[in-house]
């Protein structure tokens, strides 16, 4: 079995594992989690793709919703404590990139003579 077949073989577990945990939290846990979602079937087929990619965080955050563990007040804690390091870093990242960019030059061979392109219609037959 060579790197393309487990690769494929992962992905393929992946994504029928995601499908099942997909088709028991969209018919029985998103009811439980969420009130606003109770007899709402009409927009779930279109969260299946997504669920099939993050089936962990999913099954992760429905356990800790059915554990009673969460503490919805803390909730966005973590994104926003994260803003003003991203606000920085991003900002100073881009600028980086830019001078490395610049300041990186191509040297061309000294050895090879430039050759002259001619437009298809000049082409001679």
């Amino acid at each position: 079995m060579n790197e393309a077949e487990i690769i494929l073989t992962g992905l393929r577990a992946w994504l029928i594992f995601g499908a099942l945990v997909a088709a028991v939290f969209l018919t029985f846990g998103m009811d439980r989690i969420d009130e606003d979602a109770q007899g709402a079937y009409v927009f779930r087929p279109l969260l299946i793709p997504g669920v099939m990619v993050i089936w962990p965080l999913v099954l992760w955050r429905w356990y800790v919703y059915e554990s009673g563990r969460e503490v919805w007040q803390r909730r966005y804690d973590p994104p926003r404590r994260s803003h003003l390091a991203a606000g920085f870093i991003l900002p100073a990242g881009i600028a980086l990139i830019i001078l490395a960019g610049l300041t990186v030059r191509q040297t061309w061979p000294a050895d090879i003579a430039p050759e002259r392109l001619s437009s298809p219609a000049e082409v001679s037959q």
